[in-house]
């Protein structure tokens, strides 16, 4: 028993991961993973990403290893993509670019930035870039949004995408805790959309 006990600290990192697993499979025996749409988000076409390189050259050595190893990559939409939420199409525009679910460094290994939660990432980094969405074939946005409401979109596209109630009930509770710092980042630069009224 205690070499088991010295393991699971020993290798902590998957002892944690493992527990989390197995809270998310008891949380759904207990009927939490139903098949109905919380926000109807549907789409009939992957987004085409394009990745950007990591701007490691020109740094000198270290600047490129602090790079490498804290550096996210990031990713443009290669063609406009259509989704549609709750009824109401809207369009994410050719040329935008984002880092897929903001997911810190070192849990990578466990959970890719373009993995389970991309589509969610993807809807969730452009209201917090522009704090609405583009509605397909018009010239006009939606509503502005709060951060809230575009975490509890990134949650519920998640939920409805890959069925992981807790893993996306984790990250949702991330970005309520976390999230302020993209969102006001953000708000200083008051990007809009272009060609519309904002």
């Amino acid at each position: 028993m205690d070499f088991i006990i010295e393991q699971l600290i020993t290798w902590w990192q998957f002892t944690v991961v493992g527990i989390l697993i197995i809270i998310g499979f008891i949380i759904n025996l207990f009927g939490v993973d139903q098949d109905e749409d919380l926000i109807g988000f549907k789409y009939n076409v992957m987004p085409k990403l394009r990745p950007i390189a990591i701007p490691t050259a020109g740094k000198g050595f270290w600047g490129a290893i602090w790079m490498w190893l804290t550096g996210t990559r990031h990713w443009e939409i290669a063609d406009d993509w259509a989704f549609t939420i709750e009824g109401e199409d809207y369009i994410i525009p050719q040329g935008f670019t984002f880092d897929g679910a903001s997911i810190p460094k070192f849990l990578h290994t466990w959970l890719s930035p373009t993995g389970v939660l991309l589509m969610g990432g993807l809807v969730h980094d452009y209201v917090y870039k522009y704090e609405r969405l583009l509605k397909s074939g018009q010239k006009e946005a939606s509503v502005k949004m709060t951060q809230k409401e575009a975490d509890i979109i990134f949650r519920d596209i998640n939920i409805e995408q890959n069925g992981f109630h807790f893993l996306n009930y984790l990250a949702y509770w991330a970005l309520r805790i976390g999230g302020f710092v993209a969102w006001n980042g953000h708000r200083k630069v008051n990007a809009k959309i272009e060609g519309i009224n904002n």
